[in-house]
């Protein structure tokens, strides 16, 4: 934040105060102090909201609000580790498949229970949800 402020990146000091602010307010609601898993999750959560707000601001053609959120976005992604390539999504799927011993679409929730903890932060949990469900149907 120091360094965003010393450069004046407002963008970038706006959107790290607005994360701090959700951490600090999750804190505060739970009476609790988060943990770096927890943090991601915050972090995560505002990433989904972003991506949820540019899909709807260029249905309704705003795209100077899309672009602020976009801004948003970009510099939230670089407090995330890293994302899975679909090729290693898809490699992750096929193990915890064969791990599990998934048989058809019945087993979803148990899949998505093994894979959770070893996508969660690195790959959009949808997109893993989608590749589950196309692999489990041609089962």
């Amino acid at each position: 934040m120091k360094s965003a402020m010393r450069a004046k990146e407002k963008e970038r000091l706006g959107t790290i105060r607005m994360l701090l602010a959700a951490i600090k307010q999750r804190e505060i609601d739970e009476q609790i102090t988060l943990d770096d898993t927890q943090i991601m999750a915050v972090i995560e959560k505002m990433v989904k909201q972003r991506r949820d707000s540019i899909k709807q601001y260029l249905e309704a053609e705003r795209s100077d609000l899309a672009d602020i959120e976009e801004t948003e976005l970009a510099l939230l992604q670089t407090y995330l580790p890293t994302q899975m390539t679909d090729e290693e999504m898809d490699a992750l799927v096929g193990a915890a498949i064969n791990e599990s011993g998934a048989a058809g679409p019945q087993d979803i929730g148990k899949l998505m229970g093994v894979l959770k903890p070893k996508a969660q932060g690195r790959a959009d949990m949808g997109k893993i949800s989608q590749l589950v469900k196309a692999k489990l149907s041609t089962l």
